[in-house]
């Protein structure tokens, strides 16, 4: 039973998949889940070293972990990266839907649609490759669990200059919304954790130097030595995916701010997966 779980090892015997996985929130979460105890980590991403070091620095703690470059915006990619997962695991248990892209700041008339395709396309559109290709592999197990890495600007204050990022973060909490409503009764947990400003790679290319606080840097470490935002939003994602779903309203939950104490995930269900 989950509750027989010891706090530090709440990914035990657990095979996962990371989207984004070789930097920021995504390597921070990998870290967290194979220091939990996870059997396997499968690491995903476009950049083919990073996503190695993160595979590497999991195996140093004890997971079973593979690094597959992976662009999740083209659907043959991410049919393979869930085929070899589930063929190498032999089953996947959780998923954590972690990479985006986010403009760099300007207003939106200055906003080109070839930019508008990469936000969306890596937002939104990756994100429905990724759960179409997670959910029949779960549902063929019987259980599985997905959380997804939104933002705090897709439920409430868009930031000035980002509205694409804004408008692709709010459409990816509603799939994410009718996803877990859908599977819910089949036995699949499906939550989104929406995360205030935390300093990663992705952000700083966006150019939100000026509007980042110290302590929101995302910590890399698995057991959060440096505090802060970024280690609050990887807590949140290991306690999402043991969050109960179930039939009816209140399936989906939704972290509102990476240092929201709340987490809005119910009603129970069936068991962990």
């Amino acid at each position: 039973m989950s509750g027989s779980v010891p706090a530090g090892m709440r990914m035990r015997g657990k095979v996962c998949l990371v989207t984004g996985g070789g930097s920021g929130i995504g390597r921070a979460t990998a870290l967290r889940m194979a220091a939990e105890g996870a059997e396997a980590i499968v690491v995903a991403g476009r950049r083919e070293a990073e996503i190695e070091d993160t595979a590497a620095a999991c195996r140093e703690l004890g997971a079973d972990a593979i690094a597959i470059q992976t662009d999740i915006t083209r659907e043959d990619d991410v049919e393979r990266l869930v085929r070899t997962a589930v063929e190498r695991c032999g089953r996947l248990d959780v998923a954590f839907n972690n990479a985006g892209f986010q403009e760099r700041r300007a207003p939106l008339e200055e906003q080109g649609t070839e930019i508008y395709d990469t936000v969306f396309d890596t937002n939104v559109r990756a994100l429905f490759l990724c759960l179409r290709h997670q959910l029949p592999a779960m549902l063929a197990q019987g259980r599985g669990s997905i959380v997804v890495n939104a933002s705090v600007s897709g439920v409430r204050n868009p930031n000035p200059g980002f509205s694409l990022y804004s408008a692709s973060k709010a459409a990816a909490i509603s799939l994410t919304r009718s996803a877990a409503m859908e599977n819910a009764p089949r036995g699949i947990r499906i939550n989104a954790i929406a995360p205030g400003r935390v300093v990663t790679d992705m952000m700083l290319r966006a150019s939100v130097r000026d509007r980042i606080r110290p302590a929101a840097a995302a910590d890399g470490e698995p057991g959060g030595s440096g505090g802060g935002r970024g280690v609050a939003v990887v807590r949140r994602v290991i306690l999402c995916r043991r969050a109960r779903a179930g039939g009816g309203r209140g399936i989906f939950g939704v972290v509102v701010g990476a240092m929201s104490r709340q987490i809005r995930c119910r009603p129970r269900g069936r068991g962990d997966p």
